[in-house]
C-alpha cells in the first residue's frame, strides 16, 4: 500500500529560509508542501483553503506572529498538526506554544532530520520537542496547567491580539483596519480595550510590552 502523501504548509517572513525548508521536505518521499505564507495572517487564509495536514510556523513573523497563528489555527482547525519553529529555547516560550495548540517545536538551531522527525511524530499522534526541551518543557507544562496561573494577555480577544501586533509593528489605525477588514473606529476600539485590559497607557509601553513577550523581536 502507498502511503497518503504529507501535505505541508510553511509560514516564515524570509522567503529564502522557506525555500529551503521546501527544498529540504520535498526530498522526503511522503512529504509534499503544498503553500507558502509570509505572514500568520497568509497562513490562517492559507490554511482555510488548503486544510494541510502539518503547519510549520515560524514563531517571529509580522501581522501575526506564530504564537497567535497557532493558536487561532487550533480553535479554527484542530485536525492540522502545527509545529513551531522558533530560535527560542526559553522555557515559557515552549510552554506557551504547547499551550496554544502545537504539537511540535523545533529550535532553529537542529538538524534538517530533526524538522523530518517533528512531523513524522506529530502526523503519529505524538508530540515532539527538539532536545534538550523535551522533558523539561512537559513537566514544566504540566504543574503550569494546574497552577492556573492567570496572565492579562489571556484577556485579550483573537482580534485584540491582532491589533497589539499590527500596532506595535508601527500600522496606522487605518492600516489596521484595511489589514483585518474592519472599520477604522473598530481598530481605535480594540486598541483602546486591549491597552485598558493590560493596564498600559502609551506607545512606548505598549512597544516594551510585545518586546518582553516576544510578540515582535527586539530590533523590530
Amino acid at each position: 500500500m502507498i502511503p497518503r502523501e504529507i501535505q505541508i504548509l510553511l509560514a516564515d517572513d524570509h522567503a529564502l529560509v522557506r525555500h529551503g525548508l521546501r527544498a529540504l521536505l520535498e526530498s522526503e518521499e511522503k512529504f509534499k508542501v503544498v503553500a507558502e505564507a509570509g505572514d500568520g495572517l497568509e497562513a490562517l487564509d492559507l490554511v482555510k483553503k488548503l486544510k494541510p495536514d502539518v503547519v510549520v510556523l515560524d514563531v517571529m513573523m509580522p501581522n501575526l506572529n506564530g504564537l497567535e497563528t497557532a493558536r487561532q489555527l487550533t480553535k479554527q482547525y484542530p485536525r492540522t498538526k502545527i509545529i513551531i519553529l522558533s530560535m527560542y529555547d526559553e522555557e515559557g516560550f515552549v510552554l506557551e506554544a504547547l499551550g496554544n495548540g502545537a504539537s511540535g517545536y523545533v529550535l532553529k538551531d537542529s538538524t534538517s532530520k530533526d524538522l523530518v522527525l517533528a512531523i513524522n511524530e506529530v502526523i503519529a499522534g505524538r508530540r515532539y520537542l527538539s532536545p534538550p526541551l523535551s522533558d523539561r518543557a512537559i513537566d514544566a507544562y504540566q504543574q503550569f496547567a494546574k497552577s492556573g496561573t492567570f496572565d492579562k494577555y489571556d484577556t485579550l480577544t483573537t482580534r485584540e491580539r491582532e491589533v497589539l501586533q499590527l500596532t506595535v509593528e508601527g500600522h496606522t489605525h487605518g492600516e489596521i483596519a484595511q489589514t483585518l477588514g474592519i472599520s477604522v473606529r473598530t481598530a481605535e476600539t480594540h486598541r483602546a480595550n486591549l491597552m485598558k485590559k493590560l493596564k498600559i497607557h502609551s506607545q512606548a509601553d505598549l512597544i516594551r510590552y510585545a518586546i518582553k513577550r516576544k510578540i515582535i523581536p527586539m530590533d523590530g
